[in-house]
């Protein structure tokens, strides 16, 4: 496997809203959506600090997903505070006890690849971590894959990636091939570490990342939630997968499909400039330039941290994303949506997971194929702890390990804080269902 690995900076807190409650934290969920529309708390010592500061400070990863099981959001940790804490006491004790936010903060790193098909490369990213007792989150846009891991997991993250994959990890500004001072610890940090991971045997040449192309697939998108650590983690992947489904059965998730729900995967146009053009097809590669200050170094003029050094303005998605495509997510989420999945990250393209009949809704601005028909094959994981580990890595090593090399490398997974979807052309679907259900049926 060859990879490329980024730490953004932040960090971020995971939410899961019942959809009943949906409608009542759409202003909420808006809010985040729109930052410069809510002033938020900054670590600064002026008083005339404004939002302007904190937005480019901390909108680095958003996710927002609306499925037929709940409403889950990812988002950076003082937006879950300032935000939905206040929403939530606002509830009745009953309601405001089924709205839960993760109690670890998490990192996100982004991780781009290449000569993988979409199953394999979920197995090979996880399962290391998994094996470690590592409770993760995997998000994947359209071009790139995210994973979230505990922050105080982050530093175990990279060596358990060391060392189970014979991987290399070099900093963003040059290394050793050794941890050359990473900044493991300063999660707060402007730095972003960058990591290069190149199996044995493999080059560490460019790579090619062309997620998305077809119109069949689309590659993995959403968290994972992963299993219970109670026990001591498993010592293969296939005591993994056994533990996982033990834990399934356990918990009473039964697989199941929604009806006449088809979805397609695609980008999101960005804004054209002179510095990043315009959204491009699903082969593009994955370079974004940051945006510049208005005196043209990539710092605005008077802005200032608190030790009097410029603020990097770095590459969110409030200057690149298009006018049209923000209009269509508001509008699609205030039409209450079957499914929806919107990820917004720096440097990334936007990219969704939506609903086929939304899409005439957003018109031109999708990037990408919007005719292909993928099924979610629903997990309720409501049962389970946000803590918990391995469930990615069980489910979809059983399913890369029993469906046919050419079915299983079109497997997608979606999860969300409280659920998970195997996503499958209609056809694989019925394949990977007739798997699950046995594993899943309790005897009697």
């Amino acid at each position: 496997m060859n990879a490329q690995i980024t730490f953004l900076d932040g960090t971020l807190s995971l939410i899961h809203i019942p959809l009943p409650l949906y409608s009542t934290f759409l202003q909420p969920i808006l809010q985040i959506l729109l930052p410069p529309s809510q002033p938020l708390p900054s670590d600064t010592t002026s008083s005339t600090t404004t939002f302007h500061h904190v937005h480019h400070d901390e909108t680095t990863f958003l996710n927002i997903s609306i499925t037929p099981l709940e409403c889950s959001i990812v988002c950076p940790s003082s937006w879950a505070t300032a935000v939905f804490e206040p929403a939530i006491a606002r509830l009745p004790k009953d309601q405001a006890k089924s709205v839960s936010i993760s109690k670890d903060a998490y990192a996100v790193f982004s991780v781009i690849s290449a000569g993988m098909d979409a199953g394999s490369r979920v197995v090979d990213l996880t399962c290391p971590l998994a094996l470690a007792g590592i409770p993760i989150f995997f998000i994947t846009t359209y071009y790139s894959d995210f994973i979230l891991v505990p922050t105080k997991d982050r530093k175990a993250v990279v060596e358990t990636l060391r060392a189970k994959g014979g991987f290399v990890f070099l900093e963003e500004d040059g290394g050793n091939g050794e941890h050359g001072g990473f900044d493991f610890d300063g999660y707060g940090s402007s730095r972003r570490g960058s990591v290069t991971m190149t199996s044995p045997g493999m080059g560490m040449g460019g790579y090619h990342h062309t997620r998305g192309g077809s119109g069949g697939s689309g590659g993995l998108s959403g968290m994972l939630t992963p299993m219970m650590p109670t026990t001591p983690p498993p010592s293969d992947a296939g005591e993994l997968q056994l533990k996982t489904f033990e834990t399934l059965k356990r918990r009473n998730v039964v697989p199941f499909v929604e009806p006449s729900l088809r979805l397609v995967h695609c980008s999101g146009r960005e804004k054209t400039s002179i510095h990043g053009g315009g959204g491009g097809e699903g082969g593009r590669g994955h370079g974004h330039s940051i945006s510049m200050g208005s005196n043209g170094t990539g710092y605005d003029n008077g802005d200032t941290n608190g030790s009097g050094y410029p603020r990097r303005r770095r590459n969110s998605w409030i200057d690149t994303v298009d006018t049209k495509l923000y209009t269509s997510i508001i509008s699609a989420l205030v039409s209450q949506p079957r499914f929806l999945s919107v990820t917004l990250a720096q440097d990334d393209p936007p990219s969704l997971l939506l609903d086929k009949a939304l899409v005439d809704m957003f018109g031109d601005s999708l990037v990408g194929p919007t005719e292909g028909t993928l099924v979610p094959i629903f997990l309720d994981l409501v049962n389970l702890p946000f803590e918990a580990t391995g469930i990615v890595s069980g489910v979809a090593g059983r399913l890369v390990q029993e469906m046919p090399m050419a079915e299983s490398a079109e497997l997608s997974y979606l999860s969300t804080a409280r659920a998970g979807a195997v996503i499958l052309s209609h056809e694989q679907a019925v394949t990977a269902l007739g798997i699950l259900e046995p594993l899943l049926k309790k005897e009697g």
